[in-house]
């Protein structure tokens, strides 16, 4: 697998919990959710912590 597919977009963890991509913001500044910061600064989060996170339901659905 690339190392790029492996890391998900705020945009991307929103759609599949069904929320906007400030919540996941939220979530990760609260500690809820690992992320990682790209050369430029932005967001992003591990795609196995995300499924992780679905899986055992950690983060919340909405808020």
């Amino acid at each position: 697998m690339e190392k790029q597919s492996e890391l998900m977009t705020p945009a991307e963890v929103a759609e599949l919990f069904r929320v906007d991509p400030k919540t996941v913001s939220r979530w990760a500044d609260n500690g809820k959710l690992p992320y990682v910061r790209t050369l430029g600064g932005h967001r992003r989060f591990p795609r196995k912590d995300v499924m992780d996170a679905i899986r055992s339901s950690r983060v919340p659905k909405a808020e």
